[in-house]
C-alpha cells in the first residue's frame, strides 16, 4: 500500500477543488447542451490528466486549468468579484 506525501495531499484536494469549481461554474451556462457538452469537456480533460504523479507538472496544470476556467466561463471570476 502506498502512502501519499503531504504535498501529494494537498495538491490531489486542489485538483478537487478544480473540478468541482468547474462544474460548479457551468450551472450558469443557459443552453442545457452546451452545459451538457462543457461538463463532459471538463470530465475528458481529467480523465486525460489522472495519471500525473510528477508533483511539478501537476502544478502546472492546476495552474494551466485556472486559467482555461477563467477563459473559457469568464463569468465565474466576475462573479467572485461582485460578491467580494
Amino acid at each position: 500500500m502506498s502512502f501519499l506525501s503531504l504535498r501529494h495531499f494537498i495538491l490531489q484536494q486542489r485538483v478537487l477543488n478544480l473540478y468541482r469549481t468547474a462544474i460548479r461554474a457551468s450551472r450558469a451556462i443557459p443552453d442545457p447542451s452546451t452545459r451538457k457538452e462543457t461538463i463532459s469537456w471538463i470530465r475528458a480533460e481529467f480523465e486525460r490528466n489522472k495519471h500525473i504523479t510528477d508533483l511539478d507538472l501537476l502544478e502546472d496544470k492546476l495552474r494551466a486549468g485556472r486559467r482555461e476556467l477563467d477563459q473559457i466561463l469568464p463569468y465565474r471570476s466576475q462573479r467572485h468579484l461582485t460578491s467580494a
